[in-house]
């Protein structure tokens, strides 16, 4: 009898139909997002036209989230648009110094400038993006609480100072200048808001 010969190639081949999660496709989706929301707003989104941008189809975005929402939190998660290093400069007026340079070059990014208005504007109108703007909001406030444990540590500050207020002080000028009036901070400005902001959060 003739034996048949076995083909090994066929248990070495990987399952058809499996989807594989290119990690270079998901930052191009996510890319794709942040271009679309700038120019349309959250609530026009189309999916759609995010997969075309990418290259891509519109399954290759519900196989990773279940939602346009999913997508857009980890989107926000994935840059940490908000988010800071802390390291340590040594003193707090150093730290706000840093502090300042690091949310200017963040806020002078165009595609943030644009998402974060749209996001606020969202809020009040639906409750659907709270959770995400609230998320940004308290990263960036959590920077803003180890730059005053630091200065609490080093008897720069008081230990019972009015952190709410001086959290809210050092990011308003700037979101104030740049998100709402859409204008920019010199380094020399920059370095007199520093100064200015020194001298007020250890008087809160």
């Amino acid at each position: 009898m003739e034996r048949k010969s076995i083909d090994h190639t066929k248990s070495s081949r990987k399952p058809s139909g499996a989807a594989v999660m290119r990690p270079e496709l998901t930052t191009a989706l996510f890319r794709a997002l942040f271009e679309e929301w700038a120019t349309t707003g959250y609530a026009a989104v189309s999916l759609e036209r995010v997969a075309a941008r990418a290259g891509a189809g519109k399954a290759a975005i519900y196989r990773r989230w279940p939602s346009k929402l999913e997508f857009a939190c980890e989107a926000i998660r994935s840059v940490e648009v908000m988010r800071l290093g802390s390291t340590d400069q040594g003193s707090l007026q150093a730290d706000i110094s840093e502090y300042l340079r690091a949310t200017r070059a963040v806020l002078r990014h165009p595609l943030v400038r644009r998402i974060i208005p749209d996001l606020v504007a969202e809020r009040l109108r639906s409750n659907e993006l709270s959770a995400m703007l609230h998320g940004i909001g308290e990263a960036r406030r959590q920077f803003g609480r180890r730059l005053l444990d630091r200065a609490i540590v080093r008897n720069e500050l008081p230990a019972d100072i009015d952190r709410e207020l001086a959290l809210d002080l050092l990011f308003s000028p700037l979101y104030s200048r740049m998100i709402v009036r859409g204008k920019s901070f010199t380094k020399a400005e920059l370095d007199r808001l520093g100064n200015a902001l020194h001298v007020a959060v250890k008087a809160c």
